[in-house]
């Protein structure tokens, strides 16, 4: 039990560094469209980024597949922008909010992306291997699950915070409700920060 609880707190411990910031930069991405009452639609994106994560990690720790570091780590902040960019064409859509955020297309694009950070993951739970991984593996997602979710909270907090000060300063209107220049101003954010680092990660 004590080597099964160690490797949750470095999963958690990962995935809440400052060190991981792309990965945290995502969980952003992902929630940035949605409201406190759209739970279901965060969900079923959630979910789809945890199975896609956790089968890349899994693969790449048991050396089924071999990940190259550089090329990953590219990867990881074009998920970022890619995630950014689909915000920002909802943002543009007429209909914004649950009808806007539901539907198959995000949680499949969070699924894809979560291959690539499970490989991120991979690579640093992999220098932490001696032998046997089934505790170690196991360990380290359900830590990185929880991480998520505190990250999560901390960001749905964030977003409701930044919606009542649109409200309260009044630049909203109906055309432009808070939700909306909400959305575009995180996303838009995201998106140069992720830029950043991909020119600067590119393996070439």
């Amino acid at each position: 039990m004590s080597e099964l609880l160690t490797y949750v707190g470095l999963g958690m411990r990962h995935i809440l560094d400052i060190e991981a910031m792309d990965h945290i930069l995502f969980l952003v991405a992902l929630a940035a469209i949605y409201r406190a009452r759209d739970i279901r639609d965060v969900l079923w994106v959630i979910t789809a980024f945890t199975v896609g994560h956790s089968v890349t990690l899994a693969l790449a720790v048991t050396g089924t597949v071999h990940l190259p570091s550089a090329v990953i780590e590219f990867l990881i902040p074009v998920t970022i922008v890619a995630m950014g960019v689909e915000n920002l064409v909802i943002g543009a859509g007429r209909r914004i909010g649950r009808a806007a955020s539901s539907g198959w297309r995000r949680p499949m694009l969070a699924g894809v992306f979560g291959l690539v950070h499970g490989a991120g993951f991979a690579n640093y739970l992999n220098d932490l291997f001696v032998d046997h991984i089934a505790i170690p593996l196991f360990g380290f997602n359900v830590g990185i699950e929880l991480g998520q979710l505190v990250v999560l909270a901390i960001a749905g907090v964030s977003l409701f915070a930044v919606d009542r000060f649109i409200v309260a300063i009044r630049v909203a209107s109906g055309r432009w409700p808070a939700l909306r220049i909400r959305m575009v101003a995180v996303s838009s954010l995201v998106v140069l920060v992720a830029a950043h680092w991909a020119i600067e990660r590119a393996p070439w």
